[in-house]
């Protein structure tokens, strides 16, 4: 069977060295064993070879057995720096995506970032990104600095997303009310899950799902608590006159069609509640590679665990995310 991971995370050197170069938001120190560590605001990434190395993901992915990754840059992307600033390194990331992607072709197709705090310069930079660069998609944190993906500001972006038939991964940042999730590592626990789920609710209520009906979106980790929560979003929809003001079916119907879930959540019992939720065809794997929290022998040994068909666990591993992403 074809394994596909959607969800992982590269950092080239040349963008490392483009932020020590400055200015940035961003300090960068390197540990004991040579690896540099991006520090922002109340957080740091350690990139470890697999972040940056291409020939080492190369060889970890051939030695798990995984035939492709989607590569995609991770939070707090360039949200953090100005936001001229953040546009000229979103450009600088998706040109050096798309050499990846040309180098190696059959192994690493990549998705584009936007400089979301400069929402008048993203739609450009995404039909750049997909028809000039060509690359596969698009990676959207879940809020800018604060604002909502279902902002009015992004609707131009939407536009050429919708014209493009573009797929939008959803990858949570900094969550809103993140003072609260200061300790004892809240934020990536909980607070990631629950500003994807914010995101998605936010998307659906305000009609951008339904209006850029086209799009095709992506949510880490199983979609953080929506499939959980998706009855409980109907009964908003029934109950209150401005949760179906923008929508004319319920949120499950569109969170059943438009979205798939990664498997970025090694439970088995919570994948099965997904796949119960949204269909074995709107599951796709993803090992959240090479971060701390992530796993791709997890990833593959939970889906192998799964009580379901040869066929559902084909699409699940990567038919999906081919289909998805026209590999």
């Amino acid at each position: 069977m074809m394994i596909i991971d959607f969800h992982n995370h590269v950092y080239p050197p040349d963008y490392v060295k483009e932020v020590e170069k400055g200015p940035s938001a961003y300090s960068v120190t390197y540990d004991d064993d040579g690896n540099p560590v991006l520090h922002s605001p109340g957080d740091y990434n350690i990139l470890v070879p697999g972040h940056r190395l291409m020939d080492v993901r190369q060889q970890v992915i051939k030695d798990a057995g995984v035939d492709k990754q989607i590569i995609s840059f991770t939070a707090p992307g360039t949200l953090i720096e100005t936001p001229d600033r953040s546009v000229e390194l979103s450009m600088k990331i998706n040109d050096l995506y798309a050499e990846i992607q040309q180098a190696y072709p059959d192994q690493f197709p990549a998705l584009a970032t936007l400089p979301l705090n400069k929402p008048d310069a993203c739609a450009a930079e995404l039909k750049r990104a997909i028809r000039d660069l060509g690359l596969k998609g698009v990676c959207l944190f879940s809020n800018a600095n604060g604002v909502a993906l279902s902002d009015e500001c992004f609707w131009p972006m939407y536009e050429v997303a919708n014209e493009l038939n573009v797929v939008c991964f959803i990858h949570p940042t900094f969550p809103t009310g993140v003072e609260a999730m200061e300790k004892y590592m809240l934020m990536p626990a909980v607070g990631f899950l629950m500003d994807t789920t914010l995101a998605t609710a936010s998307l659906l209520f305000s009609g951008v799902v339904e209006r850029f009906s086209n799009l095709r979106w992506v949510l880490g980790h199983l979609g953080g608590a929506v499939p959980y929560l998706a009855e409980r979003l109907d009964r908003c929809y029934e109950a209150f006159p401005e949760s179906r003001a923008h929508l004319s079916e319920h949120p499950t119907t569109y969170l059943k069609s438009h979205f798939y879930y990664d498997t970025v959540n090694f439970d088995v019992d919570a994948l099965a509640f997904a796949i119960k939720f949204a269909g074995a065809d709107h599951i796709i794997a993803g090992s959240d590679y090479p971060h701390q929290i992530g796993s791709i022998t997890k990833m593959i040994d939970s889906i192998h665990r799964l009580d379901i068909s040869d066929e559902d666990r084909a699409g699940i591993l990567g038919d999906n995310a081919a289909k998805l992403l026209s590999l």
